[in-house]
């Protein structure tokens, strides 16, 4: 995990505790979320027109989404992070794999933030090795007993194996400054516990071979290594070594550096194609993964957040390159084993006031806005994307919704979460999907989202159901009209004379348990009634009840709906026959399953929005009022 990430502008960080008032902090957190003001307002986004092609053939799906990361190796078995790894895979159809720092690092295996042990490696009296599985096995049977496969992040250095060995732990929270980011002191022993290691998780875990992924160490162009280069390839070639000597056909790879661009991922590339391997003494060190880091960047630019979508993609365009440079590697395939908005997931809003975008479905949006131009960029320089992690978990004992980048909060699912859930839904075949709404991969790459939001959709043929993902993106976080959208679907012809459709959203007022948080009056300590509305409110929601849609002459059918800034939708589309309507009637051309028609007893989604945005409004006037009393009794 990077302290701060590589992007083109320089972030001017305001310290809440140090630079602003109680009163200020909290307003500069508030205006991250939904914006002070916005003359964005002035003009009515236009109809963004989508069209999904349900009877083209199709293309092969690449979910290259169901990857996760933390830094904290201990919060696996706690109980946050067992209920969190069980919603992951839940919520996704594709196998999911999660990586995580400190491994293989001495210790007492107790959770603290950024730090990890399993004390998996020690010596004797006499300086023979010692190997302990109990703390592994933990986490390994956590991870493997909820459904997931591990993305085993090979590292840190065990204590007695390290070249400077005190002080042991980090002098401090952020500080990268341990005895357990140095080389070996005995490459022959480090071996030996990667033939341990591998001959029990084989021996332990059905398929280890086939389903987990192997990487060395993490970030060694940083502060994580406290060696050389040629130190680092030593490392990998007793790794890889010993590692393919027990099983022959693990995927291990590397080098997972912070900077694509830098020049230790290609003297990489170059050691394991062209340099002598430090065992054998011939050419090249096998390598069946290449893996790297890309941080998009964000800041606080005026009275709002931004981020930098277009700074994250041109590094994923600068590692792809470094890669198909070497003709060997070309088709090896890539993980982005941390793929993220920003770079320091333990820095909360608290401190980090731009972070407050982290509870915000601006998190959501921006992760499925970066993969899907990554599948494009992927086509485009001609490399194989095994897949893009995100670096996010859970960090338990922390007060609730403190802006660390996190899937859930104290049990909580934050509307990112709600994102996944709706973008790891997404099975079969993927179909042709046009966009008016839609930016050209080249034209973010040179200016980011910053005029005209995008709003683009993936689609595809799951069986009998066509399912469509829209959302709506911008690099900047502020207040702005709905967009209108308009869905037409051109449909097989079992499908019949009409289908029902189904409409789950994550935005401002569906799935967003922050924003209820904040109606609440931000509750250090909610009540058991307030958690079970954020319980409640957690989760996708229904836009509206389910509808029946005729199809038109031709096998086609539509639906329009309005989709708010930063709101992700996901709409399934299935055959009608012998099915009711669930009470919300049959539907001519238009569509009753995206907006609510008057007079049907059903709140309309704009009334709803208004109401939440009053509210939150009143909330935020009472909280301002309170915090500049508070200031003034303190002088």
């Amino acid at each position: 995990m990077t302290m701060h990430g590589v992007g083109r502008r320089a972030h001017k960080r305001v310290r809440c505790r140090d630079r602003l008032s109680p009163g200020a902090c909290w307003t500069t957190m508030s205006a991250g979320l939904f914006a002070l003001a916005s003359s964005a307002r002035a003009q009515a986004p236009a109809t963004v027109n989508i069209a999904v092609d349900a009877t083209a053939a199709g293309t092969p799906l690449e979910r290259v989404w169901p990857y996760f990361g933390y830094d904290e190796i201990n919060y696996t078995t706690v109980p946050e992070g067992k209920a969190l790894l069980g919603t992951l895979v839940a919520a996704n159809t594709a196998p999911v794999h999660v990586r995580s720092h400190f491994l293989l690092n001495t210790g007492d295996g107790i959770p603290a933030l950024k730090w990890g042990s399993t004390n998996i490696y020690t010596d004797d009296a006499d300086g023979n090795p010692v190997y302990s599985w109990t703390l592994t096995d933990g986490i390994m049977d956590t991870l493997t007993g909820a459904g997931a496969f591990p993305f085993v992040e090979i590292a840190f250095m065990p204590q007695v194996l390290s070249a400077h060995p005190t002080p042991y732990r980090n002098t401090s929270t952020l500080a990268l400054n341990s005895g357990c980011f140095y080389p070996p002191t005995d490459y022959t022993k480090w071996a030996g516990l990667i033939r341990a290691w591998a001959t029990h998780a084989n021996e332990r875990y059905p398929s280890v071979e086939s389903n987990w992924l192997w990487e060395l160490w993490n970030e060694p162009d940083s502060a994580y290594w406290h060696g050389t280069f040629a130190d680092y390839a030593k490392l990998y070639d007793y790794t890889e070594s010993a590692l393919h000597e027990m099983m022959p056909n693990a995927a291990l790879g590397g080098p997972a550096v912070v900077n694509p661009g830098g020049t230790f991922l290609t003297q990489f590339l170059q050691h394991c194609a062209t340099d002598a391997n430090t065992i054998t003494g011939k050419t090249g060190t096998r390598l069946d993964l290449v893996t790297f880091h890309a941080k998009g960047g964000v800041a606080i630019n005026g009275d709002h957040v931004e981020m930098d979508l277009g700074n994250q993609l041109r590094l994923h365009r600068t590692g792809f390159n470094a890669v198909a440079a070497y003709s060997q590697f070309k088709q090896t395939p890539i993980y982005i084993t941390e793929a993220d908005p920003d770079g320091c997931a333990a820095c909360p809003a608290s401190t980090w006031p731009e972070n407050a975008y982290r509870n915000s479905p601006a998190y959501g949006a921006y992760e499925i806005t970066m993969m899907k131009h990554t599948l494009e960029l992927e086509v485009e320089v001609g490399i194989k994307l095994g897949g893009l992690l995100t670096w996010a978990f859970t960090f338990p004992d922390t007060s609730y919704f403190s802006g660390y980048r996190a899937l859930a909060t104290n049990g909580i699912s934050l509307p990112v979460l709600g994102a996944f859930k709706l973008l790891g839904r997404l099975a079969g075949p993927r179909l042709p999907l046009t966009s008016s709404g839609a930016h050209t991969l080249s034209d973010i790459l040179v200016n980011g989202v910053r005029d005209l939001p995008e709003v683009d959709g993936m689609a595809t043929l799951d069986g009998a159901a066509v399912q469509v993902l829209v959302w709506n993106y911008h690099d900047d976080i502020v207040t702005v009209d709905a967009t209108p959208v308009h869905l037409s679907i051109k449909l097989p012809a079992s499908f019949g004379a009409s289908v029902r459709v189904s409409h789950l959203r994550v935005d401002d007022t569906h799935g967003d348990a922050y924003s209820v948080w904040v109606s609440q009056g931000m509750p250090a300590s909610p009540s058991m009634d307030d958690v079970a509305a954020l319980q409640q409110a957690m989760d996708p929601a229904p836009l509206v009840p389910d509808g029946i849609l005729a199809v038109v002459p031709g096998g086609s059918a539509s639906v329009d709906f309005d989709l708010p800034r930063f709101g992700v939708s996901l709409l399934t589309i299935q055959p009608a026959a012998g099915a009711s309507d669930g009470g919300t009637g049959a539907v001519g051309g238009g569509c009753a399953c995206g907006v609510a028609r008057h007079g049907d007893g059903v709140t309309s989604v704009a009334t709803l929005l208004g109401m939440a945005m009053l509210a939150f409004a009143m909330t935020v006037r009472r909280r301002r009022a309170q915090l500049n009393r508070e200031e003034a009794r303190l002088g």
